[in-house]
């Protein structure tokens, strides 16, 4: 196990992601264990089945990740991605009614004109 200090973290976080793909590393603040990070590759943990699924769902669920690159995180085709978080009642699309309200008076609009 490697170790990085909080400061060495901030100066510097590319060094400690690096010792993180070879082997874990613990983060100190100050003298004390604060946190460990794991290289997901490294230790095969991404390749585990359901992880890349459940860590892109949480990700777009959370807002930290768009819709289509959740669904390239899991590996997933898009339309089954938006499947997969429908049938868990994570919505794909947050919008207020009056913004479908105004959505649907321009596709109204673009209707007739054609």
């Amino acid at each position: 196990m490697k170790t990085v200090n909080v400061s060495g973290l901030k100066n510097n976080p590319s060094e400690a992601l690096r010792m993180a793909h070879e082997d874990m590393v613990l983060v100190m603040n100050r003298n004390e264990p604060d946190a460990v990070m794991v290289g997901l590759k490294s230790t095969k943990i991404i390749g585990m089945p359901g992880v890349r699924k459940a860590l892109a769902t949480a990700l777009f669920k959370d807002g930290n990740l768009s819709l289509a690159r959740s669904a390239k995180l899991a590996d997933m085709p898009l339309a089954n991605f938006i499947a997969h978080v429908s049938r868990l009642g994570i919505s794909v699309i947050e919008q207020t009614a009056d913004e479908v309200e105004d959505d649907l008076d321009t596709l109204d609009q673009w209707l007739n004109q054609a």
